[in-house]
């Protein structure tokens, strides 16, 4: 039987067996989360166009001429309605549910899962850097972590692109932002260290549909 030591991502197969690891796939790290945050209140409209079966029609009605996500331009809500969209693509029609028409605390977590699952980024840097952590009882995540893992991301994936510094540096401010919303910090300014409670309704839907990776990044902190 093939053990998997904690933390190690080049073992961890997905719900569908493959490979969840470093080498699974050509560039597993992508800088598309500088897009935005989990963004809850878009989410709920991108989550409600997908629970709905819009066409491409009522996609680019919705977001660009009525601008349902009142972006600050059409460019900004095309690139904003991607990002989400493929997040929640990413997973099934009960977690668009969920996101759509749960509180705010249940739509927060079922939106991080599928972040969660759309980018290596997050869920490595939760389930390596995060977790040792709180493996080490730290008080705070720095600045000098997210660069210190970056860097270690380069080793799991050669492939990685070399990004410019301010591109790793909104990387980095994207993921503190989720990390505050979804309560693994305090704020972005301290840093300060929580334990999250991830909501019944989506651990239960992670355990159901085999998201064992997603299961293990989001309750990295209990």
């Amino acid at each position: 039987m093939t053990t998997h030591r904690p933390g190690d991502v080049s073992a961890m197969p997905d719900q569908h067996g493959r490979q969840e690891g470093a080498c699974a796939t050509a560039g597993r790290y992508r800088a598309d989360i500088t897009a935005g945050s989990l963004k809850i209140a878009e989410s709920r409209v991108i989550a409600d166009l997908l629970v709905r079966g819009v066409d491409e029609a009522g996609w680019k009605q919705a977001t660009v001429k009525d601008n349902a996500l009142k972006a600050k331009n059409p460019a900004t809500a095309i690139r904003l309605a991607r990002l989400i969209r493929q997040r929640l693509e990413a997973m099934s029609p009960e977690l668009w549910r969920m996101v759509r028409d749960g509180t705010v605390v249940v739509a927060t977590h079922a939106v991080l899962a599928a972040a969660i699952k759309h980018s290596h980024v997050l869920a490595d840097f939760l389930d390596l850097a995060v977790r040792d952590q709180y493996r080490r009882f730290g008080e705070a995540l720095t600045k000098k972590l997210w660069g210190d893992f970056l860097e270690d991301c380069r080793g799991r994936d050669p492939q990685m692109p070399q990004w410019h510094e301010s591109t790793m540096k909104r990387m980095g401010s994207s993921v503190f932002q989720i990390l505050a919303q979804a309560g693994y910090i305090k704020d972005t300014r301290s840093m300060l260290l929580q334990r999250p409670h991830i909501t019944t309704e989506v651990i239960g839907y992670l355990e159901r549909n085999k998201e064992d990776y997603v299961l293990r990044c989001i309750t990295v902190g209990t």
